[in-house]
């Protein structure tokens, strides 16, 4: 008598680690997630950034066209990659690995331990912080954009400069 997988798949776990121990069973296809965006966050760095815009325009010497509001509010993407592997108990355990690897970095079978961490939504499986490759001997770390990364350092060069020149003329203010 043979098992139908497909009518009776064997049962996951999503196993709070914080290390699991055990081989890769399947890498599926990765898709993407958006990072949110907390608009006051944003509205604070725009707003830095626009006193720069405008004394910048105001010398005439030109701003650049930057990245517009709706472009900035919709958050990075990365990639989301699930993964099962057997941990060494025999349990299936499910996890999501946030960003990119190396397509060679992880095959079925080899031997792995697993630092997971839990999200925020309880519904999702644990994230992968990092991955010990035993087979190939190499350390897997994935990094997912932050919401830094995405504003870019030219932006936020200009917020930085934006509120010395905010402090600097309410210090003024204060001092006459």
């Amino acid at each position: 008598m043979t098992w139908d997988r497909e009518l009776f798949p064997e049962p996951v776990s999503h196993r709070p680690g914080p290390i699991i121990n055990g081989h890769v069973v399947k890498l599926e296809a990765g898709y993407p997630r958006e990072i949110k965006i907390g608009q006051p966050v944003l509205v604070g760095v725009l707003a830095a950034a626009a006193v720069v815009r405008l004394i910048l325009s105001l010398l005439r010497a030109g701003s650049g066209g930057g990245r517009k509001w709706k472009e900035l509010k919709k958050g990075p993407e990365y990639l989301v990659t699930p993964m099962r592997v057997r941990a060494t108990d025999g349990v299936l355990c499910e996890m999501e690995i946030h960003g990119h690897l190396p397509q060679s970095a992880l095959e079925p079978r080899d031997h792995v331990q697993v630092t997971v961490r839990r999200q925020k939504d309880p519904e999702l499986a644990p994230r992968v912080e990092k991955i010990v490759n035993l087979t190939t001997a190499q350390l897997l770390t994935p990094h997912t954009p932050t919401l830094w990364s995405h504003l870019g350092p030219a932006l936020l060069t200009q917020a930085l400069l934006g509120l010395l020149v905010f402090a600097t003329v309410a210090a003024c203010t204060v001092i006459t």
